[in-house]
């Protein structure tokens, strides 16, 4: 799964979500975490209520499971959840990007608690129409068949 993190530096979890320029993200799984990529951002990032400024993080982010920020708005956060992105509030502008893909990559080992496991099935392709169709035929194929089956009576 890829994990996003607003940052200053590319070491803390210390950039608003809307002011952020950079975005590092990481590839994430059981064996441990993979640095992906930077994704920068320029513009006037401090205006408040320029909405414009979300769009491209937004769609820069729809293909990642979360993004930990120090700080977010209300309108981008509803913004990231329509797309499945999770947004994470870090404690404090101290806590460490490292330490979190730690605690991650321990997580998926273990039993993920139940935020991530949400996170994480939200994250997966929804299946398509015809799959639906395919599975709903066979399964009322079977059903005419087990009626059409004669029984002995007992």
């Amino acid at each position: 799964m890829r994990i996003a993190f607003a940052t200053q530096d590319s070491v803390h979890i210390n950039a608003h979500f809307g002011w952020a320029r950079h975005i590092d993200v990481y590839e994430v799984d059981t064996t441990g975490y993979t640095f992906l990529e930077v994704l920068k951002f320029g513009g006037d990032l401090k205006e408040d209520g320029n909405e414009d400024k979300l769009g491209p993080k937004v769609n820069a982010l729809q293909n990642c499971t979360i993004v930990y920020i120090s700080a977010i708005g209300g309108s981008a956060a509803a913004r990231l959840i329509r797309k499945n992105v999770t947004p994470i509030k870090a404690d404090s502008g101290a806590d460490e990007i490292k330490t979190v893909l730690t605690r991650l990559v321990q997580s998926l080992k273990d039993s993920p608690p139940p935020w991530l496991r949400k996170a994480l099935s939200q994250s997966q392709p929804a299946p398509l129409f015809e799959d639906d169709i395919e599975t709903n035929e066979e399964e009322v194929i079977v059903c005419a068949l087990l009626l059409l089956t004669p029984r002995p009576l007992t």
